[in-house]
């Protein structure tokens, strides 16, 4: 029974993929996640501003027998039409260089700390 929940297409487009029930299934996953997530909000677009669009990937994920296991649909917006000045005033990402997270480990490591982790 599990077999038939999967299919073993990779469509290129929501047209193709909207006439799979398994691959809507997966749109649908997908779209609960953001929800139970609570990272999306519908608003009305203002008049002067153009939203980003989105675009639907999809994946078919194997097992080592490549054999189908999974239908994977990702749900992207498409960030690289973002133009500077207009959707946004400047971009940095501020990222540790790896010696200092190596030294930071270490001393951590010599001294018997728990370190923890977490996203801001």
């Amino acid at each position: 029974m599990y077999a038939l929940s999967v299919s073993t297409i990779e469509p290129k487009n929501v047209k193709e993929a909207m006439t799979n029930p398994a691959r809507i299934d997966s749109m649908q996953e997908e779209i609960l996640q953001f929800k139970r997530l609570d990272v999306w909000v519908l608003v009305p677009a203002p008049d002067n501003i153009s939203p980003f669009t989105l675009k639907w990937l999809f994946k078919n994920k194997h097992d080592e027998e490549q054999k189908v296991i999974r239908n994977k649909s990702r749900l992207i917006m498409r960030g690289y039409r973002q133009e500077e000045g207009i959707d946004f005033e400047e971009s940095f990402a501020l990222v540790a260089r790896m010696e200092a997270i190596r030294i930071f480990l270490a001393y951590a490591a010599h001294k018997s700390f728990t370190v923890f982790q977490m996203d801001v």
